[in-house]
Order: C-alpha cells, then structure tokens, then sequence
C-alpha cells in the first residue's frame, strides 16, 4: 500500500511533560484517535546522536556521531535514501544537521537552506541552523511557521513522508529547566499550534507520529542514560497493529519500523525489529 506519514520530532521533551502538559494530543489518545507509547532513546541521549539513529536505525556506536560537534555526512542506509530509492517523495523541515546527514556537508546556508532536488535522497528542504544560539537567545523559529511549510510541502510537492523538527522546548528546557511556568505555558502553546496542522494532515491522508529525540532531566540535562534523560512519549494516529501499551518501544525501531510501514525493503543495516505492520 502507498501510504503516506509524517513524523513530527520535538526536541527535548521528557515522557512526564507529554502525558501533563499536551492536552490536544492527550485528548486524541482519550477519544481513541490516537495511542500512545514510551520510547526509550539511544546513548548518549545527545541530540544529533539521536537524529542519525533514528533515521538511519543504528546506534551512536555504529555511526559514530558522538555528539553535537560532530556532525557530518552519513555513509550509511537511512529512511530518506530507502524511500527515494524507492520512487518515494521525501521532504524536510528541520534543523540543518538533517541535511548535513542525509543529503550533503559541510551546511551552506545560501545552496542549502532551502532546495528542491530531483536526485533526493531528501527531494525538498527546508531548514534552520539556529545560528547564534545561547542561553540568553533561543534563535528558534516559530513552530507555526515550521508546521505551516511541511504542510505546504504536503499539499504543493505532494511529498509522501515529511519529517519535522524544532528545538523550541528543549533549548527552553536548557533554559529554565522542565518544572517552571515557562516550561508549563511553552508545551501548552505548542500543543495548541500543532493540533489544527494535525487535523489538516489526517484529512489529507497522512499517518501522523508525534514524538521527540530525547528527554531532559530535572537541570535540563541529556546526554546520559535514565529515564528523564532517555524517555519520551511516541504518538502515534494510524491503524497498524502495535505492541501491548505497556511496551517500551526502541528508538533503533523508528526507521525499520517507518520503512515497513511504507512498503520500502528495511536495509541490513537496520537490526531492529519493526513495531509497525505493513
């Protein structure tokens, strides 16, 4: 079946500030719309360790992105390279280590910012590089607008899997740490901008994951293993068959589990089993 999905990454959010803080999400769970799971990450818990491992499907270990500061071109298998090679549409809206993973680096925010290419393996990119980031300055785009331009990535390219991503709450968790005001109203506003570009995305025949890379703990920390640090809610509006609800499920799954879902061949280097059905 040619199915169509789109995996929406948060940045940095704990499995505890999901099932609290995200009431549209959580009421979709409620009306059976949508299930819900913990996800364990990859260690280290660092964020680009985890962008390479879930798409390509192998730990930090095997791909060896150690950390932030070492980001290049991967040499490996990944969801974009399988579905493109597949005839498949895929598009972007992320931070620029996406594209410095899957499509060409070193980033030149000029050729690279924004592209549409025939050969793939990401045919259509939209990015941000947070350039100047800090603790007193976010540089983080507006979630609206991100969610806005996959959605046209959707209705004007015709793409048939999109990823999105921001690193709107995890750099206010670095910021003001998860159990503050700002924490509390930041989850509840993205939750809120979210939930309509969900509802346009189902009606246009998409199945929809809802998740992040990683958590944080109590001093906004991740890197290191424990479950504020590695665990994080993964929702999922689409009808595969899925293990029991009290399953912790394997970030090294994610792209298996996407390729499956897909219909594309999972390469041999995805060792993990798929928690989706065909």
């Amino acid at each position: 079946m040619m199915r169509k999905l789109l995996l929406i990454i948060i940045d940095g959010v704990p499995y505890r500030n999901w099932r609290r803080l995200f009431g549209n999400l959580e009421g979709w769970v409620q009306q059976g719309e949508a299930r819900v799971w913990r996800m364990r990450s990859v260690l280290p818990s660092t964020s680009a360790s985890c962008y390479a491992s879930i798409h390509t499907g192998v730990p930090p270990q095997v791909h060896g992105i150690w950390g932030n500061s070492n980001v290049r071109k991967l040499d490996l298998p990944d969801i974009f390279s399988e579905l493109a090679r597949a005839g498949r549409r895929t598009g972007a809206v992320t931070h620029s280590f996406w594209s410095e993973f899957f499509q060409r680096a070193p980033f030149d925010t000029v050729r690279d910012i924004e592209y549409d290419e025939e050969t793939g393996p990401i045919h259509h990119g939209r990015f941000h590089t947070m350039a100047g980031y800090g603790h007193d300055n976010q540089m983080t785009p507006s979630d609206h607008d991100l969610f806005a331009t996959l959605t046209r990535l959707c209705e004007v390219k015709g793409i048939d899997y999109g990823i999105y991503h921001s690193c709107t709450l995890d750099s206010m968790g670095h910021r003001y740490f998860h159990d503050c005001a700002q924490m509390d109203h930041a989850c509840y506003l993205l939750d809120e901008q979210m939930a309509p570009f969900i509802h346009r995305w189902r009606n246009a025949g998409y199945e929809v994951i809802v998740t992040a890379d990683h958590g944080q703990d109590d001093r906004g920390h991740h890197g290191g293993a424990g479950d504020l640090q590695q665990d994080f809610a993964f929702y999922y509006f689409g009808d595969s068959a899925m293990p029991a609800r009290d399953t912790v499920l394997d970030q090294l799954a994610l792209a298996p589990s996407i390729l499956t879902r897909m219909g594309v061949p999972v390469p041999a280097t995805m060792k993990a089993a798929p928690f989706f059905t065909p």
